[in-house]
């Protein structure tokens, strides 16, 4: 590495590229600095002016990081936890088992994190944000700080003096709080698994080149896939190092991408859950009823399907995402809210367009990828300046004769305003990456007051039909801790996520740690919540709401009755 940190410099671009081992492919980029990932990815830093509107047909869509963010802003006998732990001598706390948040950092003085003896539950932390310290071993960038540096902050009048990482936001406070945060009798708050211990990493904000290409305000928190694809390693290191098995919650998610699981986060994350000793939780999301997806098919008397944008007001710019299913060719034609109209655009292999307006200040910039690396699917990506407000229609047109039909998805979140959406959007394949990922445990929220779904939770399936979400579990009201140290109510698939992890612990105790499933990945203990899980016997399952149904503990442990060993 140079003086000038690439990772965490704005003068640095990171591009994102699959080299497979293969060196070579590394090497063709010239004046750059290269940082591995893993055996499969790694991080090209490039000056931040070689990213240009062209830089997505000349590397492809998945060499620039899709930006994420946290996915929300309780019940224990509602998922069974307590009446499992009423078992005699089937107490599962957790104990002996990691869980990993990568998220907005944790707030280490928190007594809920802490041990009898004022000592810390957190193995490490890697603040990403902070730059004075030693980062971790093979990584350049951020500072890692040990359980001893912790527990030396814990003791001082003033802790953050010793060790600096703070949770600004809270997110990530509260996820790790709800899966394995300590009792607190006095506001009736106890963890799923308050006998875990925490590896944490707080990840840093996206840089500002990242946000102003996809459109994103500069004030919005987001971060960067590469960020996160460093974070999983990191977790996965210190839980080899340690020899402990691992329950991993990802509460943060992107709208980006084609929705079907084989995005680059997505597909190693994939990988990480088939990891014996590692269990993959991801949160579906929040944006059901945004009305922000739209799915569309070819009108056989007109030959295309007309879609309806609202655009709001005061919208300084946002991405949107056309992703249709090969053999097909899809092309569109645009109508601005002032009636300007631009033809049909003939579609090349690989082609980058910018479109200007007459009579509005908007800009359109388009990349047409005709075989997205990672999908094989076309994509379409527009890129608005300055949106004129009003109802932009864009005809879409299919060259083939299976009409498969295609996607559109809008930014996640606070990305965008609640203004801008589709007039006759589609409220299902919402579901945010990785959640799509095929291997990790999604998971939907629901009101454990009435057994209601989540109204605002993210519905499958996938765009390529994997059943998403797998199950349902407690996310409407549930206790958490806050960043002054008192406990609130949250909702959401963040919570839920939580909320299943801190049961991940428990399995993980029980399958590993007490040997009785002792080769436990994710895989398995999917298939042990699905089969347990809780079902309306006047639903029929799996559908795209629920799953498999409601996360039931006990029901998993009562359909291994037979020979189960405690």
């Amino acid at each position: 590495m140079n003086e000038i940190n690439p990772n965490v410099s704005e003068d640095y671009a990171d591009l994102l590229i699959e080299y497979s081992g293969d060196m070579n492919v590394l090497n063709s980029f010239p004046n750059s600095y290269i940082e591995i990932i893993n055996y499969l990815q790694a991080v090209v830093h490039v000056p931040v002016q070689d990213i240009t509107n062209q830089t997505i047909m000349e590397h492809g869509y998945s060499a620039m990081p899709n930006l994420y963010a946290p996915v929300s802003h309780g019940s224990l006998e509602a998922s069974d936890v307590i009446r499992i732990r009423n078992v005699p001598n089937f107490n599962l706390i957790g104990e002996g088992v990691l869980i990993g948040i990568i998220d907005t950092g944790i707030d280490y003085t928190n007594p809920i994190f802490k041990n009898a003896d004022n000592t810390t539950r957190i193995v490490s932390i890697w603040d990403q944000s902070i730059q004075n310290g030693p980062p971790p071993e093979g990584r350049h960038y951020g500072t890692e700080y040990s359980r001893e540096q912790i527990n030396e902050a814990l003791k001082s009048t003033d802790p953050f003096s010793i060790v600096p990482s703070r949770d600004q936001v809270g997110h990530g406070t509260m996820v790790a709080g709800i899966a394995g945060g300590n009792e607190n009798k006095e506001n009736d708050f106890v963890g799923v698994s308050p006998g875990v211990e925490f590896v944490v990493v707080k990840l840093k904000q996206a840089k500002r080149y990242l946000m102003r290409f996809y459109r994103v305000p500069e004030d919005k928190l987001c971060f960067q896939e590469n960020d996160i694809l460093f974070g999983l390693e990191y977790l996965l290191n210190v839980s080899f190092n340690l020899q402990r098995p691992l329950a991993i919650c990802i509460a943060i998610g992107s709208s980006q991408g084609g929705h079907d699981g084989r995005g680059i986060l997505s597909g190693y994350l994939s990988l990480v859950a088939n990891t014996p000793g590692v269990i993959a939780i991801v949160g579906a999301g929040n944006e059901g009823n945004s009305r922000r997806h739209y799915f569309g098919k070819i009108n056989s008397v007109t030959s295309y399907d007309t879609v309806e944008l609202n655009v709001g007001e005061n919208e300084s710019g946002f991405t949107m995402e056309l992703w249709g299913q090969s053999p097909s060719i899809f092309s569109i034609d645009i109508l601005s809210p002032s009636g300007e109209y631009i033809p049909r655009i003939a579609v090349g292999m690989d082609e980058n367009r910018e479109i200007s307006f007459v009579f509005e200040r908007t800009i359109l910039n388009i990349d047409y990828q005709m075989v997205e690396a990672e999908s094989g699917d076309q994509l379409i990506i527009i890129r608005f300046d300055q949106p004129a407000q009003g109802i932009w229609k864009f005809n879409v047109y299919e060259r083939g004769d299976l009409n498969f039909g295609f996607h559109i998805w809008l930014p996640m979140g606070n990305f965008i305003t609640q203004n801008t959406f589709f007039v006759r959007s589609d409220p299902y394949t919402t579901i945010l990456s990785p959640g799509n990922a095929e291997v990790p445990l999604t998971v939907t929220a629901y009101n454990y007051a009435d057994d209601s779904l989540y109204i605002e939770a993210s519905r499958g399936y996938t765009r390529i039909g994997v059943i998403k979400p797998n199950v349902a579990a407690p996310g409407v009201n549930l206790i958490g801790p806050t960043l002054e140290q008192g406990f609130a109510e949250f909702t959401g698939t963040s919570a839920a996520a939580a909320h299943i992890t801190g049961v991940a612990a428990m399995l993980l105790q029980w399958g590993i740690i007490r040997n009785n499933l002792p080769g436990m990945s994710t895989v398995e203990f999917k298939k042990l919540v699905m089969r347990g899980a809780r079902r309306d016997k006047n639903i029929q399952y799996p559908n795209r709401d629920w799953g498999y149904g409601i996360l039931d503990v006990y029901n998993i442990f009562d359909s291994l009755r037979t020979g189960i060993v405690i």
